[in-house]
């Protein structure tokens, strides 16, 4: 009787060494635990740097799920494999991380044109529907003297702002307020998995994608 192994891979896989075996992409098991560790070292793929290009460059590779089970196949014919992940992935071969200092001048780049860039869309958004005079004239109905700029309305609007935006990006500082994702995460996570279906499907119409013959 075949002994059935249950296979699991992400539709994006990051490994750090250019020798891919399958431990480092998928996730396996079966009743059998000394079959799923020869699986594990079964040999997928291996990242060769062309002489033209940087060996710090990433490099991303397609494959189909069907490609794994054959070379399982190959190896062990009489196991059975039933996929529980995705039917393609994409490969990205990370060779070097940039150091940590690259990545917080990068991150502090951001935050800085983010503040700015958002502080100008505010403003400009203010000027453009007239928020000021509007609470002038609010102001001046109501309380009966002319507004000086910087009254009660001004003071409610700025904190309420504040506290909107916050609310909304659902965090402040590294603090969450709820335990759900913030915008910003479900945005990346959507970008993430449309580039990753961009990958395989270009792939699979040039033909360049690791397959079954």
């Amino acid at each position: 009787m075949a002994d059935t192994v249950y296979l699991k891979i992400e539709q994006n896989v990051l490994v750090k060494e250019p020798s891919v075996s399958l431990k480092d992409i998928a996730k396996l098991t079966s009743t059998n635990r000394p079959l799923v560790n020869k699986l594990k070292t079964i040999k997928v793929y291996d990242f060769h740097t062309p002489a033209n290009q940087s060996k710090k460059k990433k490099q991303v590779e397609v494959f189909s799920v069907l490609k794994i089970i054959e070379l399982i196949g190959q190896e062990f014919p009489n196991v059975e494999i039933q996929n529980i992940g995705e039917k393609d992935f994409v490969l990205e071969y990370e060779p070097v991380q940039e150091p940590k200092w690259l990545s917080y001048l990068k991150a502090c780049v951001l935050c800085v044109l983010i503040f700015f860039g958002s502080a100008f869309t505010i403003m400009t958004f203010n000027n453009d529907v007239g928020v000021g005079e509007v609470f002038a004239d609010f102001y001046q109905q109501v309380m009966g003297t002319e507004s000086n700029g910087f009254t009660v309305l001004e003071i409610c609007y700025s904190i309420g702002l504040f506290l909107g935006i916050m609310i909304f990006f659902n965090h402040v500082g590294r603090k969450k307020i709820t335990h759900d994702p913030t915008p910003i995460q479900v945005e990346m996570r959507t970008y993430e998995k449309d580039v990753d279906t961009t990958f395989i499907e270009n792939c699979g119409r040039k033909g360049s994608s690791h397959d079954v013959d």
